[in-house]
């Protein structure tokens, strides 16, 4: 191992910023050359790359997006891409690859194993969608965003009595909502891995306003359903209005969690030593506080797990 390449790819998140620099930091302190590759795999494929020292990576330990760029990579998903991927590599005599990002990135990131070229995955994604790790880097920060955007949101809602909205990110993951939705006190949490009935939100929606409640905040996770769309079955049922904010792409920015830090600073270095090692195809992950990696393979395949038992800790706990 002499020459090891870095990538981000698929969609920012905070923390990705500290895995590069761990990535870098680490492959000078054992004598190896890094390579920074630009704008994901796109990068990779258009050979815009360049050699990284000690000071690419001063002062980025807490700014959130990635200095590397990113981008979505539809060549990617067919073999020429893939090939075309493994020439640059090897023209570019890079020995290793270690690719900062989420389940899409992961199955470029494998088939590029499948070629011989040794490859490590970092988990980088705000969604916290990959079934092997607890968390991803990133997902910290954007339920702490979300959280304070439910507080700010909470004071507008109380003052004007109404029924607030807010839909988060997560894809076909409801972990953002659930997280964020139980530590900002919401009194509904609608996600796409539990079934729910509108007219139960309306009755604890009418209930509350019964006993005196101002207002009420529902959040719902995008793969759910569109928040506009339940807004307009609350009025239909209830005949009371309710405002909907969309937080949108306000969640994969700003200043990192040091939770998001120390994990990203732990994945990078572990997957630096893992290609020291000789080791390829690993995803790297977190599992009862401790730092794993596992077949790149097994992790794609394993099945997300909702916490229902957090779930229903928020049902109890919002009557």
């Amino acid at each position: 191992m002499k020459k090891i390449g870095v990538l981000t790819s698929g969609g920012d998140a905070p923390g990705m910023n500290a895995a590069i620099r761990a990535v870098v930091r680490t492959s000078i302190y054992h004598n190896l050359k890094v390579v920074g590759i630009q704008r994901g795999y796109t990068g990779l494929l258009d050979g815009e790359m360049k050699e990284m020292d000690i000071a690419s990576v001063g002062d980025i330990i807490h700014r959130g997006g990635t200095v590397l760029k990113t981008s979505r990579c539809e060549k990617m998903r067919a073999d020429a891409g893939i090939n075309e991927a493994i020439r640059v590599l090897e023209r570019n005599q890079i020995d290793g690859l270690i690719v900062i990002g989420g389940d899409g990135s992961f199955q470029g990131a494998n088939k590029i194993s499948c070629a011989g070229i040794k490859v490590a995955g970092i988990p980088g994604t705000i969604d916290n969608d990959l079934a092997y790790t607890d968390y991803t880097i990133g997902f910290d920060t954007a339920i702490n965003t979300v959280l304070d955007s439910i507080s700010k949101i909470r004071d507008t809602s109380m003052s004007h009595e109404k029924v607030t909205i807010i839909e988060v990110m997560g894809r076909c993951c409801g972990d953002i909502a659930l997280y964020a939705g139980l530590a900002g006190g919401a009194e509904s949490i609608l996600v796409p891995e539990e079934k729910y009935e509108v007219t139960k939100i309306c009755e604890k929606i009418l209930q509350g306003k019964k006993r005196g409640k101002a207002h009420n905040i529902i959040i719902l996770a995008e793969g759910r359903e569109a928040a506009v769309e339940l807004q307009k079955e609350i009025f239909a049922i209830t005949g009371i209005e309710s405002r909907v904010t969309v937080l949108g792409y306000l969640q994969r920015g700003g200043v990192p969690t040091a939770f998001d830090r120390i994990l990203a600073s732990k994945m990078g270095a572990k997957a630096v030593n893992l290609l020291i090692e000789g080791k390829s195809n690993r995803a790297i992950g977190i599992k009862d506080n401790r730092l794993i990696d596992i077949d790149m393979m097994e992790a794609l395949t394993k099945r997300k797990v909702f916490d229902h038992e957090m779930y229903n800790l928020s049902q109890i706990l919002s009557i």
